[in-house]
């Protein structure tokens, strides 16, 4: 789970080093999640920008790997969440921190106790 202390520590990470720990989290998933896959992508474009590249010069082709090996709608989810990620960082926070929470209230009030005993 991200927290924002999380997010905050990847702030401060150099930015290839960036690319590279989310290439290696991808590395060897057969299934990876939209969200993962566009925070690659605007990773990459990002990158681009930054080298004063044309935007898509790079991250098109890494695109046009993913058609035909992902579904369709993962692939254009990711670019949607790419640019969200571009243009509006702080929505896509907050959207993070709702699913977050969320999932933190949908678990049976048991289950923390559980984990806890099996871990020892």
């Amino acid at each position: 789970m991200i927290s924002e202390k999380d997010l905050a520590d990847f702030e401060n990470i150099p930015y290839d080093e960036r690319i590279w720990r989310v290439e290696k989290l991808l590395e060897g998933k057969a299934e990876p999640r939209a969200f993962e896959l566009g925070l690659l992508l605007a990773l990459k474009m990002g990158q681009e920008l930054r080298q004063g590249k044309e935007l898509g010069s790079e991250s098109g082709d890494l695109v046009a790997s993913w058609v035909g090996k992902h579904p369709d709608s993962i692939v254009e989810e990711a670019i949607a969440l790419a640019k969200q990620f571009l243009t509006n960082p702080a929505s896509l926070a907050e959207k993070i921190k709702a699913g977050v929470a969320k999932k933190a209230a949908e678990k049976p009030a048991g289950e923390d106790a559980a984990e806890g005993s099996a871990e020892n």
